[in-house]
């Protein structure tokens, strides 16, 4: 199948030709008000762009996974935990997030955060934090205010 050279803007943040996805399937993966949007899914480019928008107030998934992401905000605002640290967002910031580094993105209580991210098109699946990795991370009490959000 051949990629679409162009995609319309059909509205904010919403592409003609393209459909707004559950975040998520998996019921294990505690996660609140998030969609996605599988931008370009083209194997010539070895990767995936992808739009996610999380509502205000709601987040992604704490996870990690075996491969890299490049994220840039590109609507809203909110904050992310990457490997340790908590970064606020703003639009047109970038986040790298590392092999196997704890990741969550947390939209601000008055806005949504929209983010396009890069990826492998060959990924694993995420790994969820163990009841001890949960407990180290929330030994850390920005960690834990950041995750009780």
């Amino acid at each position: 199948m051949t990629a679409p050279i162009h995609r319309k803007h059909a509205a904010p943040m919403r592409w003609d030709g393209v459909d707004v996805l559950a975040y998520k399937r998996d019921p294990a993966s505690p996660f609140r008000d998030v969609t996605r949007q599988v931008l370009f899914d083209d194997p010539a480019l070895a990767s995936q762009l992808r739009y996610f928008e999380v509502a205000p107030g709601g987040h992604t998934t704490l996870e990690r996974h075996e491969h890299a992401h490049a994220v840039i905000v590109a609507h809203g605002r909110g904050r992310c935990l990457v490997d340790g640290r908590i970064f606020e967002l703003a639009l047109h910031d970038l986040v790298r997030v590392p092999a196997l580094a704890w990741h969550q993105f947390r939209a601000a209580p008055d806005a949504p955060l929209g983010f396009l991210c890069m990826v492998n098109a060959e990924r694993d699946r995420p790994q969820l934090p163990t009841a001890d990795e949960l407990a180290g991370l929330t030994s850390v009490p920005a960690i834990a205010a950041f995750l009780r959000e």
